[in-house]
């Protein structure tokens, strides 16, 4: 494994713990919202605390009003928090790993302007070769079409431009399919949990209590909640470092063509049609 993908799996790993601890932050003030910090007294056992609410799915028996964990709505809340976390970490390492010295360093264009300006091709060729930047590889893959002439040349850089982009947008494509996922798992929940409330009031004979509807709703709401957290940034981020991507391999492209027209062969002139002098008519004698 190269050194530069080492360094983004662990620039990768480092956001997605930065997200862990973020959620788990989140969940520590939702945990202590729960309680009284005035009189240190624990809500009653009828009532759930704010933590409960939007991290732990519960229900209610209907005969023996005892509450217990819903199995398969704390699925579906813990799920759509792992993919919270999921997608912080995306976004940050997909920001990081398109910020515009990957993409086009001023110190490397500078420097490959003066190499070509001074006809010292190959240590262009050799700086390009080295560097990992868009720009770099692009430059270099058309250099090396140089002697197949410059038509060659400015293929070879559009076609390599075209797939590094793609490829750019592929990665940050994950962040687009959380996006559009999660509120339909959401939305699972929010289903989910009115089956429930409708159980209750089945279960009821009609006449449910309103402690015994609240553990479905309460599921639904909350499932809903924690799909739209999840794509609200997801949907956001794609966004953003789409443009920042189109933005930046645009301008890579252009200032690499750039750089290659100095190489353009001049368009073949007409000669100029000098008139010719006229004879000199002869004289008579």
């Amino acid at each position: 494994m190269s050194r530069k993908y080492r360094v983004q799996i662990r620039s990768a790993l480092l956001v997605i713990l930065v997200g862990l601890l973020c959620v788990l932050a989140v969940t520590a003030v939702a945990t202590a919202q729960g309680d009284d910090p005035t009189s240190g007294v624990r809500e009653s056992a009828g009532a759930s605390s704010f933590a409960d609410m939007f991290f732990i799915a519960r229900k209610t028996n209907p005969v023996t009003n005892e509450k217990s964990v819903e199995i398969l709505g704390s699925f579906i809340i813990w799920f759509l928090l792992l993919l919270s976390m999921l997608s912080i970490g995306l976004i940050g390492h997909m920001a990081m790993t398109n910020q515009r010295k990957s993409i086009v360093p001023e110190g490397v264009v500078a420097e490959t302007k003066r190499l070509l300006a001074a006809g010292k091709y190959r240590e262009a060729m050799e700086l390009t070769r080295g560097d990992e930047s868009f720009f770099c590889q692009v430059l270099h893959a058309a250099l090396r079409q140089a002697n197949h002439g410059f038509s060659a040349v400015i293929r070879s850089l559009e076609q390599t431009s075209d797939e590094l982009t793609t490829i750019r947008l592929r990665r940050i494509e994950y962040l687009n399919v959380l996006g559009q996922v999660s509120p339909m798992i959401g939305l699972f929940g929010t289903v989910y949990g009115m089956i429930l409330a409708f159980q209750s009031i089945v279960a009821a004979g009609g006449n449910a209590d309103p402690v015994l509807l609240a553990g479905g709703i309460g599921t639904a709401l909350t499932t809903t909640f924690w799909g739209l957290v999840v794509a609200i940034p997801a949907l956001a981020g794609y966004a953003i470092i789409r443009n920042k991507i189109d933005e930046l391999t645009t301008e890579a492209t252009l200032r690499a063509e750039e750089l290659l027209n100095q190489f353009r062969p001049k368009p073949a002139t007409e000669a100029a049609t000098t008139s010719k002098p006229k004879p000199h008519g002869k004289t008579n004698a």
